[in-house]
């Protein structure tokens, strides 16, 4: 059983967004290109696996292939951040005297990435914007510490202590030493003897979220791009790569819980999630749909664009929700709201309904 779910319900509106992949450095462009279908798999130029062939990788083509984890990760979340304050600028604001906290999120500790990358992810940021923030917050995480970090971003908002947050996150697989262990642990998509068919792409990348109030939004002339109606967090106990077997209890609840203000009768109608191949996320989507199939139109017509970017580890939400945002705004989404959820390998289950504003 999960050991705790929580919920954040309110009328909080997205004003911006920005987005770095190897589909595009700028949030409309990358969510054109996985519209499309469009993939950005290349063959590492210098990685091979165990049989000699070239490692299968997502990479953002700009940077050089030798750089380090620490500028590619840096590029990446200065490009998604520029990104969103530049969208809301155009949309009507932020201000210049709009108080604007971030929260940044990055890959939880694993061979290839320094142990200093927060320090030096904050003196990337203080270069690029000094003084831009109020305050600025830092947290490692998974896939689904994205949803964390909007959870604090709205209470810091409902508690009037800023007029806006932007939500950002950025990781980074193509550090040699990160191929390797994903190599070693079978996580890597590939047909050598230590690769896995079903492993994942390694990708990298950054996306940024910038929210506000509603009546922020309204106050400042800003245009919101989508509502956000609910988030859920809760915990899974049966983790990847253990003896245990997952049957989706910690996405169940957050799944529960993300839709409790879905009106009674409706029905989700898309679906957008971290699945990047690997049986465990696909069995444990299964369970929770199985559980949840009445707030569900067809759970099957999810979108996963790990099969376009490659899996974009602790970067995932906010370049979910990102893709969320622009389809409902463009008005392609299959309906007027959607589910979009991220499972990370230490146990985090991450969830957030987005609705279609009514009125622009």
């Amino acid at each position: 059983m999960t050991s705790s779910v929580s919920a954040e319900h309110g009328a909080f509106v997205v004003c911006g967004l920005g987005a770095t992949t190897p589909l595009g450095r700028t949030a409309w462009s990358s969510g054109a290109a996985v519209r499309a279908g469009i993939s950005g798999f290349t063959q590492h130029p210098f990685m091979v696996d165990a049989d000699g062939e070239p490692m299968h990788v997502a990479a953002c083509a700009w940077l050089p292939p030798d750089a380090s984890v620490v500028a590619r990760m840096s590029d990446c979340l200065v490009g998604a951040i520029r990104g969103a304050l530049r969208d809301s600028s155009a949309n009507g604001g932020p201000q210049p005297a709009w108080k604007i906290a971030l929260f940044v999120g990055f890959p939880a500790e694993r061979p290839g990435v320094p142990a200093d990358i927060g320090e030096r992810l904050r003196d990337a940021l203080e270069d690029d914007f000094p003084q831009a923030f109020i305050r600025t917050s830092f947290a490692r995480g998974g896939h689904a510490a994205g949803f964390a970090l909007l959870r604090q971003a709205q209470k810091l908002l409902a508690a009037g202590s800023a007029d806006a947050c932007l939500i950002a996150a950025t990781d980074s697989y193509l550090e040699p030493d990160t191929l390797e262990w994903l190599e070693m642990t079978e996580q890597l998509h590939g047909a050598a003897p230590r690769n896995n068919a079903w492993g994942f792409i390694p990708g990298e990348g950054a996306g940024a979220v910038l929210v506000a109030t509603r009546e922020a939004a309204r106050r400042h002339g800003i245009t919101p791009l989508a509502e956000v109606v609910a988030t859920a967090l809760a915990r899974e106990d049966k983790l990847i790569r253990t003896s245990e077997v997952c049957v989706g209890r910690g996405l169940t609840n957050a799944f529960q819980t993300a839709l409790a203000d879905l009106p009674a009768g409706a029905r989700i109608t898309d679906v957008v999630c971290d699945m990047n191949g690997d049986p465990y996320r696909a069995d444990e989507f299964a369970f929770a749909v199985l559980r949840t199939r009445e707030r569900f139109l067809t759970p099957s017509e999810f979108v996963a664009p790990a099969d376009c970017w490659g899996d974009v580890g602790a970067a995932s939400a906010p370049l979910l929700l990102v893709l969320t945002v622009i389809a409902l705004y463009k008005a392609y989404s299959n309906g007027a709201a959607a589910l979009v959820w991220c499972s990370s390998d230490t146990g985090e289950r991450g969830a957030a309904l987005i609705a279609r504003v009514s009125s622009r």
